[in-house]
């Protein structure tokens, strides 16, 4: 059997100490992760998959964005500090993707199929995690280090505001990357009994 996408599943992990150390340009690292949410498979081909890709200036602001709405709910100056601190840690990264969903696609479909209209919100939730495990895959196969947050709904209002984005889009996951400062953890696995059942 063939291995090479399970050697690709093994380098991409969740890079928490994330630099700037990175020789590909924005330009190159836009057509990746452009390429590879165009190619990830959406439910009768509706692509409701949308995304904005940050660098510099701009993923600065979000992680700023992110530390003020926090700071608003998080009272206790001790516990903030440590909420600074993981905040200041995916800034420090070169860049985001923010991954959201198209709710009008989602539903023009729900209308226009009616048999699953119950169905499309999930699938859009499916498409989300393919194509967010496939940026993933795909810098981690180019050396770089990422992770996934999710700050929404929390920064909606304003991270709409700060990069124009369309009403119907909702925020689904915020994925920073950089080089990779310090590699991951071991990972643990729940017994294989637990989770899979095969019949032959």
């Amino acid at each position: 059997m063939k291995t090479q996408l399970i050697d690709l599943a093994k380098q991409r992990r969740s890079i928490y100490a994330l630099g700037r150390n990175v020789t590909a340009t924005p330009d190159d690292l836009t057509d990746l992760i452009k390429t590879n949410i165009k190619l990830a498979p959406t439910p009768f081909n509706n692509q409701t998959t949308r995304a904005v890709i940050l660098f510099n200036q701009a993923h600065d602001r979000l992680w700023d964005i992110v530390h003020d709405a926090l700071r608003k709910v998080v009272k206790d100056d001790d516990a903030f500090a440590k909420t600074a601190a993981k905040i200041n840690g995916f800034k420090a990264a070169f860049g985001t993707v923010l991954f959201f969903t198209d709710t009008a696609v989602v539903k023009q479909f729900e209308g226009n199929f009616a048999l699953y209209a119950d169905n499309f919100r999930d699938w859009s939730e499916q498409a989300q995690g393919s194509a967010q495990y496939a940026v993933w895959t795909a810098l981690a196969e180019n050396g770089l280090g990422a992770n996934l947050q999710h700050y929404n709904p929390l920064i909606d209002d304003q991270v709409r505001a700060a990069f124009d984005i369309p009403a119907s889009w909702q925020l689904r996951a915020e994925m920073d990357f950089g080089s990779i400062e310090a590699p991951a953890g071991d990972k643990d696995f729940m017994a294989d009994a637990d989770r899979f059942k095969v019949f032959k």
